[in-house]
Parts: C-alpha cells; sequence; structure tokens
C-alpha cells in the first residue's frame, strides 16, 4: 500500500459540527447562554488551566453561576474572577457579532468538538475561534513552517510539499506567515487542497496585512484558527503560543528553511514535546538558511527530501486518528493531566523584560543546563508561567534548550 492511502480515505467525515459526538448529550452545550458564558472565560484572561477546570464536569453557562466560591477552588485569580464580574461589554458584543456570522464557530474545551489531537497536548487553549470548516481541526495534518525571507529554492519547496501532501489527502497547516507559511498555503489552495491557517492575531485579523488576500481565501477554502477574540491585533508574545496551536493540531511538522535561532524551530520543539513527528529539509552548508534544519536533524529530527518520506513518516499517526474519528471520540470529556514535567496547562502570556517574573527566571538561569524542576524551585513560578517566559527568551536568542533544559544563550 502507498503511504498516500492511508489518508483520505481513511477518515470518516466528522458529523456536522455542533452536535454532541460522545456520550454527553447535555443540551446546553450550545445554548447561547453558553456561548456568552464562554466568551466571558476567554476574555477574562490568566493561566488557562484554573479556566478548563472550571468548566471540565460543568457547562459554562452552569460553571459561572457557580460563583466566586467555585471559581476560587478551580484556581481562578482575583483579576480573572473580577473581569468575570464585570465583563468588558464592548469586547463581548463584538465577539458575539462575529459569531453570527455564517461560517463561525467557537469550540471550548468542554465541547465534543474540540480537536482530539490538541486536547492531548500540555497546553491545550481554553476555546477555538474558527472561521470557515471547523472539521478541519479533525482531519490529519501536517504542519508547513520556515523561514519569513526563504531563499527561491525554499519557497519553491514548501509549494511542492505542501501540493504533494494535499494531493494526497492530508490538510496542510501553517500561520499565515510571509514566506514559507505564504508559500504552503497558495500552493496548496492552487491543488485545490485543504489547509488551516493559524493565527497570532484574532480570526478576523490577517498578519501580515499583505495576507489580506490569501486569509479570504482560507476562510472560503479551508479554515482560519485562533485562541483570540476577534479583533485582537498583533502582539509579539502571541506568536510563539500560536505555534503551540499549530504543532498540536498537526501529525508532525516539517522544517523546510530555518536560520539558527527561529520561530520555526519552537514549533518543531513543540511538536516533540506533543509527541509528535519532528521533519526537516536539509540544505546546502552555505545556505544560512539551512542550519536550523541541520540543527534539527542533528537532535533527532527526521532527515526528510520527497513528500513520500513524509507520508510514510505520518501514516502510523493518522492511523491512530482515524481510530479517534470512527470512535467519535468515545472518552469522556475532562480535562487529561499533563505528562509529567510538562506544566499545569496555562495559556503562555506575555512577560515583558521588566517584569520582575522575567528578571527572577533570568537570574535562576546560568550556563549550565537546568530541568523545569530546578527553575520551579529556585524562582517559587508555576511551570506554566516558567514555559511562556523561556518560549520569549528562546525568540530573543537569550535561552537556548536541551533535551528539555534551559540554558543561557553563549
Amino acid at each position: 500500500m502507498h503511504p498516500s492511502d492511508l489518508f483520505a480515505p481513511a477518515f470518516p467525515a466528522p458529523p456536522a459540527f455542533g452536535q454532541a459526538r460522545t456520550a454527553r448529550t447535555d443540551s446546553s452545550v450550545d445554548s447561547a447562554a453558553d456561548i456568552d458564558a464562554l466568551l466571558r472565560l476567554v476574555a477574562s484572561g490568566g493561566p488557562a488551566e484554573p479556566r478548563r477546570r472550571l468548566i471540565a464536569d460543568a457547562a459554562p453557562a452552569a460553571a459561572l453561576a457557580a460563583g466566586p466560591s467555585r471559581w476560587h477552588r478551580c484556581g481562578l485569580g482575583a483579576s480573572q474572577q473580577r473581569a468575570l464580574r464585570q465583563p468588558d461589554g464592548r469586547t463581548l458584543e463584538a465577539a458575539h457579532a462575529w459569531l453570527a456570522q455564517p461560517g463561525h464557530h467557537l469550540l471550548g474545551w468542554h465541547h465534543p468538538d474540540y480537536p482530539p489531537l490538541l486536547r492531548r497536548t500540555p497546553h491545550p487553549p481554553l476555546a477555538l475561534f474558527v472561521a470557515g470548516d471547523a472539521a478541519l481541526a479533525w482531519h490529519p495534518a501536517v504542519a508547513i513552517v520556515g523561514s519569513r525571507s526563504p531563499t527561491p529554492a525554499g519557497r519553491e519547496h514548501a509549494g511542492a510539499f505542501a501540493r504533494s501532501l494535499a494531493a494526497a489527502g492530508l490538510t496542510v497547516t501553517s500561520g499565515l506567515a510571509a514566506g514559507v507559511d505564504t508559500a504552503a498555503h497558495h500552493a496548496t489552495l492552487t491543488a485545490g487542497g485543504r489547509t488551516v491557517a493559524v493565527l497570532g492575531t484574532g480570526p478576523d485579523v490577517p498578519y501580515p496585512r499583505s495576507n489580506n488576500g490569501l486569509h479570504a481565501a482560507i476562510v472560503a477554502e479551508g479554515a482560519v484558527i485562533s485562541e483570540h477574540l476577534p479583533g485582537a491585533g498583533p502582539r509579539r508574545e502571541h506568536f510563539p503560543s500560536r505555534n503551540r496551536i499549530l504543532a498540536g493540531l498537526s501529525l508532525g511538522t516539517l522544517v523546510i528553511e530555518a536560520a539558527h535561532r527561529s520561530g520555526a524551530l519552537i514549533t518543531a520543539r513543540l511538536a516533540a514535546e506533543c509527541g509528535r513527528e519532528v521533519m526537516a529539509l536539509p540544505g546546502s552548508i552555505d545556505n544560512p538558511l539551512a542550519r536550523g534544519c541541520h540543527r534539527l536533524i542533528r537532535d533527532g529530527a527526521a532527515l526528510v527530501e520527497s513528500p513520500e518520506d513524509v507520508m510514510e513518516l505520518l501514516a502510523p499517526l493518522a492511523a491512530r486518528l482515524a481510530g479517534d474519528l470512527r470512535t467519535r471520540l468515545e472518552a469522556p470529556i475532562s480535562e487529561p493531566g499533563p505528562p509529567p514535567g510538562t506544566g499545569s496547562g496555562a495559556s503562555p502570556a506575555a512577560h515583558p523584560p521588566g517584569d520582575p517574573d522575567h528578571k527572577r527566571l533570568w537570574q535562576a538561569l546560568g550556563h549550565d543546563p537546568t530541568d523545569m524542576d530546578q527553575l520551579v524551585a529556585r524562582t517559587g513560578l508555576t511551570p506554566a508561567r516558567l514555559s511562556s517566559i523561556l518560549l520569549l527568551m528562546e525568540l530573543e536568542g537569550r535561552v537556548e534548550a536541551q533535551h528539555g533544559r534551559y540554558y543561557r544563550s553563549r
């Protein structure tokens, strides 16, 4: 059997979104009250784990109505509770208006339509805003990422791999960024394939603005996904957290071109932490944009030279996802505990350089690799908070990671 035969035919179409797929038959799952409550929870901000815990065994409206005592037991902080009591009416009104438009969806952590692969990651978002075909969040996908300024050959490789993988039945996911992301999305659409863009902005805010047309095309032919409220603009700290969703939705991540320090390498590492396949395309030793790929390969990523290599690597993971779809996710809808050492499950948040937590972590880091448990002990910060700051430090080039240990860049 050819590897491509394991994708498109193996996946039954999910039931229409908004219909329960599991033993949970609570008729209020899609009620207006639940949608409003979930939007209020999203808008309250802060760590996601307490908010996920709040709706793990109760519909959002009921969880919100339970009041401050339950909010406190679930771990919501004072600022989150204050935001729930006094929500920003204008923000909620804008979100409701966005959801009222055709093809717009809100998938909460509590909902049976929440993507199963993303649910199993260490830091799943509380909710996803989806514009377009929400069922694509369940479809077997490969993330194609790389440089925002690729070489002509890198751009061609991104397009060629995307076209072949889409033709094989895989959904191509990427981040709508300039360069490799744009080439992958364009090529998939041109080939008539499925593509999903995961944004670091609100679902209605294309970034960069030069991709306005591409954003509209993906909404029409595929899906745009974001954890941020409609209208949310680009913020630097949103993009590392965007990468965890991109990695979590995909069976594997393919890096086409990447410099030694690149957001694509962060996506690849997050994919590995989720237990997904990490693949890299080798290049010339004279090409600085090949160095990140060579580093990934040295660290254990699969070296791939053709789309067939990618399909062969992803086939076993795709077969397991097909089983999830066939059984309609029969497992109870509840929050799984994070794997040991992966943190508490909160979404990464901003930590500017002047932030006390940022300074505390920097002082706790040395030039020798230090694991997360040691950093927790030294700083008193939660693993989730540490992870968010470390992601930003990595992108700044101040911190490097090696086998789950962190140290200051030399």
